[in-house]
């Protein structure tokens, strides 16, 4: 980002900041007292079915108050139903925010597999008048 960290003053742009974060909808396990020496383990129904998926994103621009857009995607667990995003949830989830904010915009996102399709790189290529995307490098872990 370093090389192009002019481009969202130069085109007028909001610079968004997307990620995704997910969260299994089975109930949690609850302890309770037990005898010394007794595992004390509450049981509870329920299958280890459903999931709630979030992709948020954070925007900014010099002079203007930030603003939060996301996107809910919920798993049923049914035969069939996508479990997670897909690159048009994440197309639409741009073009919506690019029509809220009336800006072009610089997106800035991470290196999910998800993110790198052909299909994504086909849309940026198409809109290159109002979208420019970054990849953010990896973290390095010691």
């Amino acid at each position: 980002m370093a090389a192009g960290k002019r481009t969202a003053a130069d085109l007028g742009a909001h610079i968004c900041f997307e990620d995704e974060a997910g969260q299994g909808l089975r109930p949690p396990k609850g302890r309770t007292w037990a005898p010394r020496g007794a595992r004390p383990v509450v049981r509870v129904r329920g299958h280890n079915r459903g999931r709630v998926n979030l992709a948020g994103v954070v925007c900014y621009r010099a002079g203007h108050r930030s603003r939060f857009f996301f996107k809910l995607h919920i798993w049923h667990g049914r035969r069939g139903e996508p479990k997670a995003f897909s690159w048009r949830q994440y197309r639409d989830l741009i073009v919506m925010t690019h029509v809220q904010l009336g800006t072009p915009v610089v997106w800035c996102w991470d290196n999910l597999n998800v993110h790198l399709v052909k299909e994504l790189a086909d849309f940026a290529e198409e809109h290159q008048d109002w979208y420019r995307s970054s990849r953010c490098p990896p973290t390095l872990r010691s």
